[in-house]
């Protein structure tokens, strides 16, 4: 098995790691678990990395990577909607969560078509994953409605309005083939 991949399985096998810390019942909890989405995050881009510099991508590196990443997210996502318990944090969440559901079966449907580079990841997902991984973190360590946690909302909705944005951009894309038979 290659090192990136290695590294990629790291991160599924740190979801429930991260669960587990995120309700344990001590005061570190939410450090912990912060520390360990951090953790996640880097592993993300530390893979991207090690396949291309060791020459080391492969088919199943690129389909476990973005299912490793969406599954972290959506796991982060769901437990703060839980801890926050409010409108606020709920609609940015559905917003990106639905957006990965979209753009996930965009991009295999493109595949089949043979276009799938019609629709490859654009600067403004890199800049949209940077500050949902940001917006995250911040809202993961800091006390519900702390000044931290604002800057974590903050940054979560403007994630929100870059994954609408991206999404629009890879619809726009693709429109031509999606709707080639209507």
């Amino acid at each position: 098995m290659k090192i990136p991949n290695i590294i990629t399985s790291l991160r599924i096998v740190l979801i429930p790691v991260f669960v587990m810390i995120y309700y344990l019942p001590y005061g570190w909890s939410a450090v912990g678990a912060g520390f360990v989405f951090a953790l996640a995050a880097f592993t993300d881009w530390l893979d991207g990395y090690l396949a291309r510099k060791l020459d080391q991508s492969s088919p199943f590196g690129a389909f476990l990577d973005p299912v490793a990443d969406k599954l972290m997210v959506a796991v982060a996502l769901t437990l703060l909607v839980e801890t926050y318990g409010n409108l606020w944090i709920t609609i940015p969440a559905i917003i990106i969560i639905g957006r990965e559901i979209v753009i996930s079966a965009l991009r295999e449907w493109m595949a089949e078509l043979g276009k799938r580079a019609n629709i490859s990841v654009s600067y403004i997902g890199k800049v949209k994953t940077s500050l949902q991984m940001l917006s995250i973190l911040l809202l993961l360590v800091s006390i519900p409605y702390s000044a931290v946690s604002w800057a974590g909302i903050v940054c979560l909705y403007l994630a929100a309005v870059l994954t609408l944005w991206s999404m629009y951009i890879y619809l726009a894309a693709s429109w031509a083939d999606l709707t080639q038979d209507i």
